[in-house]
């Protein structure tokens, strides 16, 4: 009898897109930027155990934030705009006719410092590069390398926004009662030992209606509290966990662990000096010295002033080809699946590690700061 021959031996090599076509936006970025579609994307060798993720960026670097140089009136930049809008009181500001990728690095320190003072900027009609893109995050920190996702071949550090993909990789399809991930108020990398500052997301391809995202101010949150209140967390710290779990070589049979480390629950931004409330209910696992249902009630109440206070957020409307740059260190923010995946999305995004969060006891909030009654 013949020997039977083995299934894969003519199996052919999957895709790096798994069958899926771009966007006619993402393709034609792609390809002005001399990236190959038939390689899109790349994917890291994912780590499996606990002790690799810990190990990754462990040492400390130094890290000063471009804000912190900046001229504070922000001339060069603002004057450059043809339009500045604020689009709330409290957060986020569009800024019209200027380019990412052409700013000075005069513009660039501005920039840093109007993120730090307004949490989010978005710009639109962006040519902008994946390459263009990673130049500017490396301006303003350490580019993170994710472990975990799809990243633009050639290109470290600029990761893939591409649902359809994740979907294709295995991802649990969202529907319109659990629409994933993203669809929760959270902030990115707070696990890490100096977590993110700024991340800068381009969407080259959005849907026409829905598909908003949404930020919320950490300033105007620690503003929301009473003074008492303040004071009491002032000082705390808490326990913040990755997205990811991995396996503990030494205690294998207690399943994947997530990576959790110790930060100030309340931090202070190094360019603002203001003070942000620093929580998110998808990460932060416990107010350090307290007991569990003690934090609980505490962390419930504070991940409620972000999430229901809508004075004290922004909703953006993407359109093609726009920016968002945000900072970390004092937002959290939500995607809106409201288009359940009806139509095309695709986008590139990078994001800039920053300081060890700390707190100045005698740092003032942002209303405090700018003279603001509460």
């Amino acid at each position: 009898m013949a020997p039977t021959a083995t299934a894969d031996v003519d199996r052919p090599t999957p895709s790096p897109s798994l069958g899926l076509s771009l966007p006619d936006n993402a393709a034609a970025r792609l390809a002005k930027a001399g990236i190959d579609p038939k390689a899109y994307p790349t994917r890291p060798q994912k780590p499996e155990y606990l002790d690799q993720v810990y190990a990754i960026r462990s040492e400390p670097r130094e890290h000063i934030d471009p804000g912190s140089r900046a001229d504070r009136s922000k001339r060069a930049l603002l004057s450059a705009a043809t339009k500045v809008v604020h689009l709330t009181a409290h957060i986020g500001t569009e800024l019209h006719g200027l380019q990412l990728a052409q700013l000075s690095d005069q513009q660039k320190d501005e920039l840093a410092l109007l993120i730090a003072e307004r949490s989010v900027v978005f710009l639109r009609d962006q040519d902008l590069s994946p390459q263009a893109q990673r130049a500017l995050g490396a301006y303003f920190g350490a580019v993170e390398v994710h472990p975990q996702v799809p990243q633009v071949p050639g290109v470290p550090g600029v990761t893939v926004m591409w649902p359809d993909l994740q979907i294709k990789e295995g991802g649990k399809p969202a529907s319109f009662r659990q629409p994933g991930g993203a669809a929760r108020w959270h902030t990115d990398l707070v696990h890490e030992a100096q977590p993110a500052g700024v991340t800068h997301l381009h969407n080259d391809t959005v849907p026409q209606t829905g598909g908003d995202t949404l930020w919320s101010s950490g300033y105007s949150a620690y503003d929301k509290l009473s003074p008492d209140f303040r004071k009491f967390l002032d000082g705390k710290r808490a326990v913040y966990r990755s997205a990811h779990r991995y396996v503990d070589r030494d205690d294998p049979a207690a399943g994947p662990k997530f990576v959790e480390r110790e930060h100030p629950l309340v931090r202070v931004h190094p360019a603002t000096g203001w003070k942000s409330l620093w929580v998110n209910r998808a990460m932060t696992v416990r107010i350090v010295g307290l007991d569990q249902a003690e934090s609980d009630l505490i962390l419930n109440y504070l991940y409620d002033v972000y999430e229901r206070n809508v004075d004290i957020q922004v909703r953006f409307k993407w359109s093609p080809h726009a920016s968002a740059l945000w900072d970390n260190r004092i937002t959290q923010h939500i995607a809106s699946w409201d288009y359940e995946g009806n139509e095309p999305r695709h986008g590139t995004r990078v994001t800039s590690l920053a300081e060890k969060p700390f707190f100045d006891a005698e740092a003032p909030s942002r209303r405090e700061a700018l003279g603001l009654d509460n």
